[in-house]
């Protein structure tokens, strides 16, 4: 066996990530709110042995920049989720081993309730939780906490950062040995391990402490999904694992090497960031028919659907022009600024109409989408682990639950042939999984500091 192991998280969209996926006949209607559903995925993946369920959100029915927008968001399953924190809650209780990762934006959230939740989500499912932090870029979002438009990506990354800083100073409130619980005595906790965070900042001034108690991983495993420059460098300071999305080897290898390049100078060794590209696998037992099974589904998209979610993910309106002609000229756009340049570079690179566009991201939304049989497919999985470029990946299952059945039954016995993949858990919390260490109190590591000098 290997010794550096695979992470592959499944990546859950209720109905799978391809745009038109909702339309197989075998993904269940009422995927998006059907509890059942979820649970079904979730105990297929940990049966798997997968390191951890990823969760996406938003906190807006977002209709995207193209058309009128509702009525092609009406031609999707796109708009509608459960909120994390109450279904990862619910999951934990009838999983046992898998993580669970939950995109919250720092955007139009506050830091003590987000830490106090994470804390809870930790203690539920005995060591399980991962943050996904990201800020938020969809317009939507803004109309729906008293904002008329989305704040500048510089001031958002700041307050971002500020913000993590904060939530990490809630976490460290209570030290690991704070509760005594001495009956005879009658002392609840020790007060001197009780720490008071007094955060004065730009954009915070939150007192503390956090009325949870120090949780089982300590923090959260910290994950961090965006890939501009102060994406990069939030994630260099802080992060664990970093989702990002890459269409070639080379793209996915000067990512990694810049981002683990970045580590010495805040002090960090570079297996302790987990660099995580999306993965969109089609598999079929012949060449053939992985690629027929493409076609299907690229065949049920709406050319409405398909400009439009172009339009969200490019942060340009391009309901007004030719589906069959090139790319106009964009300004520079205050949302998804990685991803768009992902696209751009892409339709110029191949010389993509709007329409050949669209469809080449309708599955992955510009992630490395790979279709082939399980050898092909597990080659370039190895090629990709083996040569720089990724630590793992997330999982973007075509259709759900039919599109991850398929990987697990074809994909992950030839990982785990080649030495890449577990075959069993060897920890029973996610930083167990990836291999990551607890972090330690910093109230207590000063103690221990100045005891030592």
């Amino acid at each position: 066996m290997s010794k550096r192991q695979l992470a592959l998280n499944a990546f859950i969209l209720p109905t799978g990530h391809h745009i038109a996926a909702w339309r197989r006949a075998d993904v269940p209607e009422h995927a998006n709110h059907d509890f059942g559903e979820y649970v079904r995925v979730a105990l297929l993946a940990e049966a798997a042995k997968f390191d951890a369920l990823f969760v996406s959100d938003s906190v807006a029915v977002n209709a995207g920049n193209g058309g009128s927008g509702l009525e092609e968001l009406a031609l999707t399953a796109r708009g509608t989720r459960l909120e994390p924190f109450t279904l990862l809650s619910a999951l934990a209780a009838v999983t046992e081993r898998i993580g669970l990762i939950a995109t919250v934006s720092t955007t139009y959230n506050e830091p003590y309730h987000l830490a106090r939740k994470f804390a809870s989500l930790d203690w539920i499912s005995r060591g399980r939780a991962g943050w996904n932090l990201v800020t938020s870029s969809a317009p939507a979002e803004a109309l729906n906490f008293n904002q008329s438009e989305l704040p500048d990506h510089g001031e958002r990354y700041r307050r971002a950062e500020e913000f993590l800083d904060v939530a990490q100073g809630l976490w460290d409130s209570w030290e690991d040995d704070a509760f005594v619980r001495d009956k005879a005595s009658g002392q609840f906790f020790d007060p001197a391990r009780l720490h008071v965070l007094n955060h004065e900042g730009e954009h915070y001034r939150v007192r503390g402490p956090l009325n949870v108690a120090r949780a089982p991983q300590g923090y959260p495993v910290l994950v961090q999904a965006g890939s501009s420059e102060p994406g990069r460098e939030i994630a260099a300071r802080s992060a664990e694992a970093i989702f990002t999305a890459h269409q070639s080897l080379e793209s996915a290898q000067a990512f990694y090497a810049d981002v683990k390049g970045r580590l010495a100078k805040y002090g960090r060794a570079p297996e302790a960031l987990k660099i995580l590209p999306g993965i969109f696998p089609v598999v079929g037992r012949t060449e053939e028919e992985a690629q027929a099974k493409y076609r299907e589904l690229q065949e049920l998209i709406d050319p409405r659907v398909g400009v439009n979610l172009l339009s969200a993910l490019i942060g340009s309106d391009l309901s007004g022009f030719d589906v069959d002609g090139p790319l106009p000229e964009l300004a520079a756009t205050n949302q998804n600024k990685s991803r768009q340049a992902l696209l751009l570079e892409l339709a110029h690179r191949e010389n993509l109409t709007i329409r050949e566009l669209y469809l080449r991201i309708a599955g992955a939304r510009g992630h490395w989408t790979v279709v082939g049989t399980p050898v092909q497919i597990a080659d370039q999985i190895q090629s990709w682990f083996e040569q720089g470029a990724a630590d793992g990946f997330n999982v973007l299952a075509p259709w759900l639950p039919g599109g991850l059945e398929e990987f697990i039954e074809l994909v992950v016995p030839e990982l785990r042939r080649r030495g890449l993949f577990r075959e069993a858990y060897s920890g029973t919390t996610l930083r167990e999984h990836l291999g990551l260490a607890r972090p330690e109190n910093r109230h207590a590591a000063g103690r221990d500091r100045r005891a030592a000098s």
